[in-house]
């Protein structure tokens, strides 16, 4: 797997920070305050603001323990936006540094989300949106036929919905500012709520929570208060997929800050939902892209020293209960290529290595 010069990884890096310094300017200006609020005995920073009219609002920024937001508050001052160097810049990491730009209308549809204040509501970026952004985190080039959608998925925790107090302007208004053809998708359950939208040329939005629960609710849209008023739809074992995840740049215009699972799990997550999926028309053809982005990650985070970071993520899962073991097993035995499963070997061995683990009986490697 060829990697991408260590120039434009450290370009990648410069047109992260400025482009989360242009963010974060533009959600927090400089008339407003942050404060601290106690919620539910965690200490968490709000932005107060003044609203013209004498009064305030109040927008969420973030927990406290966060260490990179804390920085940020405490240093608060407006920085200057270069927008054009930062468009010279992601015009160089595409055209000549080898990583990858979305499809202008995956690329709008973030922008106007990550405006509205998606990430700061700490959303996170799923699918083939999010992979696209790895070939930047890996510094590696990722094969073109694995990164082609047709949609744009966002997860958002059901808990962390309902306590941060604040939202999105409705949704509806930020999808129809990027293309007025959208609409609501009517629910598969007959629900009003709707936790999907589409556009005239069939392109889909859809927003997913975690299910820890039984899968009673897995048909029933989940109220999401801060998603602008979408629901979302509930997944199982999404939560293990948006767990810790990292900030990175979509290289869209002159750069999205975006929050995207960890390279990580995001593979192991890959593994487990092939293995949900249906054998026949559009469920399979995701299955088999499933599989070829799982495979791909073995690949690169073997040729990135990361073999560690997989060995902890596939531990997690497997001691997750018998359902997720077998889906792992599954996986890996009858669904990865013959390559695949080369891969899955030595990246596991390879990792176990690195953190002393040494498997147990009952958690063999692939066939």
């Amino acid at each position: 797997m060829k990697k991408i010069d260590l120039v434009y990884q450290t370009m990648l890096a410069e047109l992260g920070q400025r482009s989360m310094d242009a963010a974060w300017t533009a959600d927090f200006p400089p008339e407003g305050r942050f404060q601290r609020v106690v919620v539910k005995e965690k200490n968490y920073w709000y932005f107060d603001i003044p609203d013209g009219s004498g009064g305030k609002s109040r927008r969420y920024v973030g927990p406290s323990e966060d260490g990179e937001i804390t920085r940020r508050v405490e240093t608060h001052q407006r920085q200057k936006d270069d927008l054009l160097a930062r468009r010279r810049m992601v015009s160089s990491l595409t055209r000549e540094g080898g990583m990858i730009a979305p499809d202008t209308m995956s690329g709008a549809i973030v922008e106007a989300l990550a405006s509205g204040g998606l990430f700061r509501l700490r959303g996170v970026l799923i699918g083939t949106v999010a992979f696209q952004t790895y070939a930047g985190l890996l510094g590696v080039r990722l094969p073109a036929a694995a990164i082609l959608t047709g949609d744009a998925d966002i997860a958002q925790d059901y808990a962390i919905s309902r306590e941060v107090e604040d939202t999105l302007p409705p949704i509806v208004d930020l999808l129809q500012n990027v293309d007025p053809s959208f609409r609501p998708v009517p629910h598969r359950s007959g629900s009003i709520a709707s936790s999907a939208f589409q556009n005239a040329t069939g392109y889909r939005v859809e927003f997913l929570t975690s299910n820890r629960g039984s899968d009673d609710h897995i048909d029933q849209p989940a109220s999401m208060p801060a998603l602008g008023g979408a629901s979302a739809d509930p997944l199982r074992f999404l939560d293990f997929l948006i767990r810790d995840p990292l900030r990175t740049i979509l290289l869209h215009k002159s750069g999205v800050p975006v929050t995207v699972p960890d390279p990580a799990r995001y593979a192991v997550h890959k593994m487990i939902v092939a293995t949900r999926r249906r054998t026949d028309g559009l469920s399979a053809v995701k299955r088999d892209k499933d599989i070829r982005q799982a495979e791909i990650l073995f690949e690169a985070l073997y040729e990135t020293r990361r073999a560690s970071d997989f060995a902890i993520a596939f531990e997690e899962a497997w001691q997750r209960g018998p359902a997720w073991q077998e889906a792992l097993q599954k996986a890996a035995n009858s669904m990865l290529s013959a390559q695949g499963q080369d891969a899955l070997n030595r990246i596991r061995r390879q990792g176990n290595t690195e953190i002393g683990f040494d498997p147990p009986e009952g958690v063999p490697l692939s066939t």
